[in-house]
């Protein structure tokens, strides 16, 4: 049975969320707090946390923060009442799966848990699946890792599989519209910014020097490509 835990202070919406996932089969955990949340994934093991982002104690993007570090396979959903977009692209950057905002409708919800939960078994390697090498750069699809030369890097979920994208099909300019698709599932415009920020980041953990990028190139005006090409 799939578990999903879920995280609010206010125990209305725990229990609409409790009621709505076990009528779909689900087994549910709660917790009220960040603390409360860190210690329930760490103990339970669950499959997916749904996460509010006004908690006591310790607030929602520091959880996820934390639950990314420890769990890079965990997914999660955002759940809030905050509507503001920077919030939506804080989370997304931090490398959450959706984002589902307050008031909400359950039967949604319960798609957007299905949907999640289908990708990250979508996520899981193919038999025939090689391990990609780019100069120093290893990429292995069955075990998401990364190497540069004898180092393993350390990526979240949206980081390995943006990377695996591009290094998948070297040379392809992709636009940040065509990689928020691809790889968030997201045809709102406002996340680009999340793509940039995990260019960014990437280039940070796999270029030599970030600022002057042999592998993750930008295309002015038009997007990203990876190059293997010299590397």
């Amino acid at each position: 049975m799939v578990k999903i835990l879920a995280v609010d202070d206010d125990p209305k919406i725990l229990k609409i969320v409790r009621h709505c996932l076990e009528k779909e089969g689900f087994q549910v955990a709660t917790a009220t707090n960040g603390e409360e949340a860190i210690k329930a994934v760490r103990l339970d093991r669950p499959d997916l946390v749904i996460l509010d982002l006004m908690l006591p104690k310790m607030n929602g993007l520091d959880v996820c923060k934390a639950l990314t570090a420890e769990e890079r396979e965990l997914p999660i959903i955002i759940l809030s009442a905050k509507g503001d977009e920077l919030d939506r692209i804080a989370g997304l950057s931090m490398g959450v799966d959706d984002y589902v905002a307050k008031p909400f409708s359950p039967t949604e919800l319960v798609l957007r848990v299905k949907a999640v939960l289908r990708r990250v078994k979508g996520r899981q390697p193919k038999q025939d699946e090689q391990v990609i090498v780019c100069g120093n750069v290893k990429v292995n699809p069955r075990t998401r890792t990364v190497t540069v030369g004898d180092n393993q890097i350390n990526l979240t979920n949206k980081e390995f599989d943006l990377l695996l994208l591009l290094a998948s099909n070297p040379q392809q300019v992709f636009t940040r519209m065509q990689l928020l698709h691809k790889v968030w599932h997201s045809d709102y415009p406002g996340d680009e910014n999340t793509v940039t920020v995990h260019i960014r980041r990437l280039r940070e953990k796999i270029e030599p020097d970030p600022s002057q990028p042999q592998y993750i190139q930008t295309v002015w005006g038009v997007g990203y490509r990876f190059n293997c090409n010299g590397a």
